[in-house]
């Protein structure tokens, strides 16, 4: 049985991930936030630059949730993630 999570990317940022909605990430026996965004940003350096700034911290307008908990208020980028797991990536959007 895979082992994997779904990291589910917003409309905005699907044109950076090659036009896909979902991506589909094994992460054997878990992973952290982090980890999961290292793996996506190596294939797709746009994506990353667009989540996180230059420290690796995650940009004050990106809010990440695992199965609905904003990680922000579990450990951050360190929350881990165990197989089964959904991640939703929300990017604000600023208007005026």
């Amino acid at each position: 049985m895979a082992k994997e999570v779904t990291v589910l990317v917003p409309r905005l940022l699907q044109t950076m991930v090659g036009g896909s909605e979902e991506l589909r990430l094994d992460v054997g026996d878990g992973a952290s936030v982090a980890q999961l965004l290292d793996v996506i940003g190596a294939q797709f350096p746009k994506f990353n630059r667009r989540l996180r700034d230059e420290t690796g911290a995650l940009r004050r307008f990106v809010n990440i949730y695992v199965d609905g908990d904003d990680v922000r208020r579990l450990d951050g980028l360190a929350t881990q993630v165990a197989a089964g797991r959904e991640v939703m990536i929300i990017q604000s959007v600023a208007g005026g």
